[in-house]
């Protein structure tokens, strides 16, 4: 086994994975006949995007580039408080243009170079930033998958959709900035370690100028073309980044969206959901964000679509649902493995649930 990429070793020792494939075992034995189906239940351009990222920001973070840019900004950022303010605003509001998932992928090996120079509490802010993500994304329809769909199944106006999600949003993200002003001490940085200097330039250049045409092509629906010539590009110039990407979080992946979906689409699932009284706003809000919980807010959203035409309601309940348990947003998942400290995700329920329920009450309180 000493040829798998360690990602993929070291899922035998993953409890999440671990539990995620128990599930799919076990619908497997209850309906064999549904086993064939699974490759249609997982959304392969969200994988194929997931893995083109993987690879461009592991080859930005192998150049060397994000210490010499935490180096940077560390020299230009006084205190812990200001540096932890200054990542979560950053991260919150390029996840409004560049998606929630896009955002982690920059932001995250950034952040986690400048802790190691500097002997910041990592885990804290990571954990902040998969907040600041949810709470940013929620703003605009291309923020996130869930915005994404409603927009699209609605016709709904990009203005029309930011102005409807604004008063929640905006809570959201003053509630975060308050509470990281709290959360992190006055304390000034120290840097622990000497800038390198040495960057490996052709392959940081290589990454950028792949960085916007897979982007562009993604979002054009082409995600599977644009990762084979990531994909071969690599292999070519530094096949090493190609082995060294967490091939885990893919295949974790693919496994949520087979366990997932396979629940959401369970009969009894479906009747408990039509007994809700969904089409009272307040009973659409709490199922979808209590959903979320359980299911991720993007089947959440897709599967209550078929109950409720109140899109604004949705929209608030399944973006709310994000916050809370690390299943309620993809983004958590993907921050606590890009993170990759097991410890973390004690600390980001911790957080994260108090969050969801004080967000979700005020969300509550202004439908």
């Amino acid at each position: 086994m000493t040829w798998l990429p360690e990602s993929l070793r070291a899922l035998r020792r993953d409890v999440f994975f671990l539990v995620l494939l128990g599930v799919a075992v076990a619908f497997a034995i209850a309906t064999p006949s549904r086993v064939p189906s699974w490759p249609s239940l997982v959304d392969w351009p969200t994988i194929a995007a997931l893995c083109g990222l993987l690879l461009l920001t592991k080859a930005v973070e192998t150049s060397g580039a994000l210490d010499v840019a935490g180096h940077w900004l560390i020299d230009r950022t006084s205190t812990r408080r200001v540096a932890a303010l200054g990542l979560v605003a950053a991260t919150a509001l390029s996840s409004m243009l560049l998606t929630n998932d896009v955002s982690l992928f920059v932001m995250v090996p950034l952040t986690l170079s400048m802790c190691r120079i500097a002997r910041m509490p990592a885990t804290r802010l990571v954990v902040f930033e998969a907040l600041a993500v949810n709470a940013g994304s929620m703003l605009t329809p291309i923020g996130n998958p869930q915005n994404l769909f409603l927009w699209q199944q609605w016709g709904v106006g990009f203005g029309g959709f930011v102005w409807a999600m604004l008063p929640l949003a905006g809570l959201a993200l003053t509630a975060l900035l308050v509470v990281t002003a709290f959360a992190f001490p006055g304390q000034a940085l120290e840097v622990h370690e000497r800038a390198s200097h040495q960057v490996d330039r052709a392959l940081l250049v290589v990454a950028a100028v792949l960085y916007v045409p897979f982007l562009v092509l993604a979002d054009l629906g082409h995600a599977a073309w644009a990762l084979a010539g990531v994909l071969a590009t690599f292999v070519v110039f530094r096949r090493r980044i190609v082995g060294a990407i967490d091939w885990g979080l893919l295949l974790t992946f693919v496994l949520m969206f087979i366990d997932l979906r396979s629940l959401a689409a369970l009969d009894v699932v479906r009747s408990f959901l039509g007994s809700l009284g969904l089409a009272q706003a307040p009973h659409l809000y709490a199922t979808g964000a209590l959903a979320s919980q359980v299911v991720s807010n993007v089947p959440a959203a897709i599967l209550l679509a078929e109950y409720s035409h109140d899109w604004r309601t949705l929209a608030w309940a399944v973006n709310v649902g994000g916050f809370g348990f690390v299943l309620g947003s993809l983004a958590n998942l993907i921050a606590l493995r890009l993170l990759g400290e097991k410890k973390a995700w004690a600390s980001f329920h911790a957080w994260s649930v108090p969050f969801f329920v004080a967000i979700g009450l005020l969300g509550w309180a202004l439908l």
